[in-house]
């Protein structure tokens, strides 16, 4: 059998994960400075949790979700999405409970979805996430907005559209479906099955769908903003009057929806017009999910949180040509030429050099000078160390430096302090 990774999934490798520890360390610093907190959720959650957080009539939970029995009967489903599970945790912890409120998270880690493979999209990828529960008030939601737009903009970005609309409450979301109801009603059969199905449960979503987006009722559509009552036109006014404040530019597009059921009020995305970026040009989404805490058994607390793509993300930096300033070199190989007691103090070297912070490395298949030198070349070495016979007699190595060629001799007991030093661009004693 021809074992390959299963369709949908990758193998980040050396010279690559490297790109992935840098964006996950830029975004997670980032939140750090909002005073967002990290959650770790577990990868599999029970299947009601999704069920009832996510919405039955979800193209995630209907068509998109890993789910297996394990040996105790119980049905349990590999994460889609993080916030139902961190509003679980919010729950089960009892995290409405402390004192300082609104209690805001970050997350990131894999999630899972079976639908097609393409660029961008996979049925493992790496969502970074945050979520702020416990506030109703409109600057919270342009927190989170500008939390999600500044993420992209530490890295340079700049081909991105902020793309806002509103929900609205309880109240006028009911007035709205209604309208969409008596609206799609009388081309029911003219719609796909799925959006036959939503159209008694969720006609919103019909507003979402790939299949039907071209229909002449899809386009004519009652829009949300015809129903808003006067609390959820103030509502959105604040939130974009906080956005002004910042200087955030946005689009506001009443025919916005998010494909989660929970959302309710400000809905967001944030898209790329790079050219070459491609179809999916929407790098992250989010919203305001008030109702959901008192779904999944918690106390009625209102929420806000959005989720991005790391794979996208890579991708449109991809298309701006950006280049992330990670770095996959080595700061020191150590060439070890000799006996036995060479080799061990080679060994030792290395090995005091990583516990002093440096990223060093040798020889472990007993190559020749050539290729140990054509290894340091490989891996980007900074500094060569060479220690033979020789040297060990002496107490000494040979320090060459791989920039301009300058060799110097150090005492062994003196090379970890002088190695730091010249890797921080200060001069040691000759």
């Amino acid at each position: 059998m021809d074992m390959k990774a299963p369709r949908g999934t990758q193998d980040i490798l050396p010279g690559t994960s490297e790109k992935w520890q840098y964006a996950e360390k830029v975004l997670t610093d980032l939140a750090s400075k909002f005073n967002y907190k990290e959650i770790r959720v577990p990868i599999f959650e029970h299947t009601e949790l999704f069920l009832r957080g996510v919405g039955e009539t979800t193209d995630i939970v209907q068509k998109e979700m890993y789910t297996f029995k394990d040996k105790g009967d119980r049905s349990l489903t590999l994460r889609p999405e993080g916030t139902a599970s961190v509003v679980r945790a919010y729950v089960q912890n009892k995290l409405y409970g402390q004192p300082e409120q609104p209690t805001k998270l970050f997350y990131h880690g894999p999630m899972f979805r079976y639908e097609r493979p393409q660029q961008g999209r996979m049925r493992q990828f790496v969502q970074f996430g945050v979520e702020a529960l416990g506030s109703e008030d409109p600057s919270i939601d342009a927190e989170v907005i500008s939390l999600a737009m500044s993420g992209y903009q530490q890295f340079g970005l700049k081909s991105l559209k902020l793309i806002i609309n509103t929900l609205g409450d309880k109240e006028s979301r009911d007035a709205h479906r209604t309208a969409l109801i008596e609206h799609f009603t009388p081309v029911k059969d003219e719609l796909c099955s799925d959006c036959q199905n939503r159209l008694e449960k969720n006609p919103l979503r019909i507003l979402d769908c790939k299949k039907d987006r071209e229909h002449p009722k899809v386009k004519s559509a009652p829009s949300i903003h015809d129903y808003l009552n006067a609390e959820s036109k103030a509502y959105f006014d604040e939130v974009k009057a906080n956005l002004d404040a910042m200087e955030i530019p946005y689009v506001v597009d009443p025919n916005l929806v998010r494909g989660l059921d929970y959302y309710n009020h400000t809905a967001f995305e944030i898209m790329s017009d790079a050219e070459g970026f491609g179809a999916l040009t929407t790098l992250t989404g989010g919203g305001r999910y008030n109702g959901l805490v008192e779904e999944v058994g918690g106390p009625s607390t209102p929420g806000i949180g959005y989720a991005l793509s790391i794979e996208r993300l890579l991708f449109a930096l991809e298309a701006e040509g950006i280049e992330l300033p990670v770095n996959t070199g080595t700061d020191v190989y150590v060439v070890a030429l000799g006996d036995d007691a060479v080799q061990k103090e080679a060994a030792k070297l290395t090995f005091q050099l990583r516990l002093a912070g440096v990223t060093a490395d040798k020889d472990y298949l007993g190559k020749k000078m050539k290729g140990q030198f054509k290894s340091a070349d490989r891996q980007q070495a900074k500094f060569v160390v060479v220690l033979g016979e020789d040297e060990l007699a002496k107490g000494v190595i040979s320090l060459r430096n791989m920039q301009d060629g300058q060799q110097y001799e150090v005492a062994i007991k003196e090379a970890v302090e002088t190695i730091k030093q010249k890797l921080d661009g200060g001069k040691a004693d000759e």
